[in-house]
């Protein structure tokens, strides 16, 4: 089954040399996919390694340069911050799979996905994105609405998940999850994104059988 992008998120993304808009293909069994929706979306259609496997700075650079026009000093900001997910000393590289250890990158309070006391904590979870769109009250979403539904989440998670942790590490990458849709499909400047397109993002880029989320 392939989904193609809306003609209005498609204007967001670059033609590659091995990626397209165009082609899509959800990871296999020998694959691998990690809690982020964007990462996991950039391998499916080939803007990065479809198996998931051996991300270097350069892929990455490669990656969400040709795929999202991100700029090139934004990427190693981004890989520096996967790349401790890696247990090996000196690394150069990551897997997707490794972002998926809880309370290294991964986290409670996800906008998508389940905490990882209840089980799967990488793979999308539709109950709990219904919760978080309750925030989502208009076509534009403003940055107070995104950062709503993310203050949401935390309280849930707390009040219902026994081992819930959130260190400051972590309301700091989280807050820099909650900035990413604005980067990728809306203005930077205002913080504004279109509903429909984050909505389509997490719904049919990564529905629960892909394995694929993020924020």
């Amino acid at each position: 089954m392939k989904f193609a992008l809306p003609a209005s998120l498609a204007v967001g993304l670059a033609a590659a040399q091995n990626g397209s808009v165009d082609t899509w293909a959800p990871g296999g069994p020998d694959d691998y996919r990690g809690p982020c929706p964007m990462l996991n979306t950039l391998a499916n259609h080939g803007f990065l390694p479809h198996d998931g496997k051996n991300l270097t700075q350069e892929v990455i650079t490669t990656g969400l340069g040709n795929g999202l026009n991100f700029d090139a000093s934004l990427t190693v900001v981004m890989f520096n911050a996967a790349l401790i997910a890696n247990p090996e000393p000196n690394a150069t590289y990551f897997d997707l799979q490794m972002l998926n250890v809880h309370n290294v990158l991964e986290h409670d309070a996800s906008l998508s996905r389940s905490d990882a006391y209840f089980g799967n904590n990488h793979v999308f979870n539709q109950t709990v994105f219904d919760t978080t769109k309750t925030y989502f009250t208009d076509e534009l979403l403003t940055p107070d609405m995104l950062v709503n539904a993310k203050v949401f989440r935390q309280v849930q998670s707390r009040a219902y998940n026994p081992n819930y942790t959130f260190t400051s590490v972590t309301q700091e990458f989280s807050l820099g999850e909650v900035i990413a849709p604005a980067v990728a499909f809306g203005n930077i400047t205002s913080g504004v994104v279109n509903r429909t397109l984050l909505e389509y993002f997490f719904g049919v880029q990564s529905p629960p059988a892909l394995s694929c989320h993020v924020i």
